[in-house]
């Protein structure tokens, strides 16, 4: 994974839009994720698909990434961390 802080303008723009947009995407529960398809599986396959097409893309690089956060983001959301008082 590269470090955001190195992106280009084009890159930071690319990447902000992009995660708006995988935030739209809808996502079955996570202990049911892996039964059917949803569109967050759907773009990740559709991504890692075109990287193995075209290697070392960095829109795709880009996009793996989000979409790897994107769904950090909606996991923690459902599992909020305990925190010891």
């Amino acid at each position: 994974m590269t470090n955001n802080a190195d992106d280009t303008q084009e890159e930071k723009d690319f990447r902000s839009k992009y995660a708006h947009e995988l935030q739209k995407k809808k996502m079955q529960s996570y202990a049911n994720w892996h039964f059917g398809l949803d569109e967050i599986s759907d773009e990740l396959a559709r991504v890692k698909h075109q990287a193995m097409i075209t290697p070392g893309r960095r829109g795709e690089q880009i996009k793996y990434e989000e979409i790897n956060k994107e769904i950090l983001r909606r996991i923690s959301i459902g599992h909020p961390v305990k925190q010891d008082k």
